[in-house]
């Protein structure tokens, strides 16, 4: 038995190995390229959370939080769930920008996944402002579309959730099956930051085929 994406709450005796990315470390990673970028400036931060109780949701938020401690200069002055889901994303969006001025207080969102992140954006253009320039924003999953708003300077970064989680569990169990070489019991999938800078529109050409 091999793990993809989720573990589970059982013996290490009952699996060979689980290959999932570092949930915390994907919030951390954006939180961290969200310091680096505002680079000591006053930052108001809105968050769109995942599904409550959800793993990714409590743990993307963790590592964010995480990379923000110690940055007295950014603050998250809100955070409500958008349940991983475009439309819920552009009115939870909506109602953040009510709150704080039209957006004008609103210097950058964090969103947990990209499709949350898609529907913010079209929130912001629609109350005015511009998204990846009067407000950044930065989301996890790295799915084809972000790339498209990317490209169009309406999205900032990205941190990628591996789609091939396959390959490294077919690595291990080659491994295993050849020579008997046991696998540690979690191999941890990358979790790569894209940016603008990393022609988004070439990734969403390689990525658009993939299904997700």
């Amino acid at each position: 038995v091999i793990l993809l994406d989720r573990t589970v709450d059982a013996s290490d005796d009952l699996y060979l190995t689980a290959v999932t990315s570092d949930l915390v470390h994907e919030g951390s990673v954006a939180g961290k390229w969200l310091v680096d970028t505002v680079a000591g400036k006053p930052c108001n931060v809105v968050e769109l959370q995942g599904t409550p109780g959800s793993s990714p949701a409590i743990d993307r938020k963790k590592g964010f939080e995480q990379a923000l401690s110690g940055n007295d200069n950014l603050k998250i002055v809100r955070s409500q769930t958008g349940d991983f889901t475009r439309t819920k994303g552009k009115e939870v969006m909506e109602s953040f920008l009510k709150a704080e001025d039209g957006g004008k207080n609103i210097c950058a969102l964090y969103a947990h996944n990209d499709d949350m992140a898609v529907g913010a954006i079209q929130a912001i253009k629609e109350a005015g402002l511009k998204p990846g320039k009067d407000i950044l924003v930065v989301s996890i999953d790295a799915v084809p579309d972000i790339f498209q708003a990317m490209a169009a300077g309406e999205a900032n970064a990205t941190v990628e959730l591996t789609p091939n989680m396959a390959g490294p569990a077919f690595d291990a169990l080659a491994a295993f099956l050849k020579d008997g070489k046991e696998p540690p019991k979690w191999i941890q999938t990358e979790s790569k930051l894209y940016t603008q800078a990393d022609d988004p529109m070439k990734v969403y050409e390689e990525k658009k085929g993939l299904g997700y």
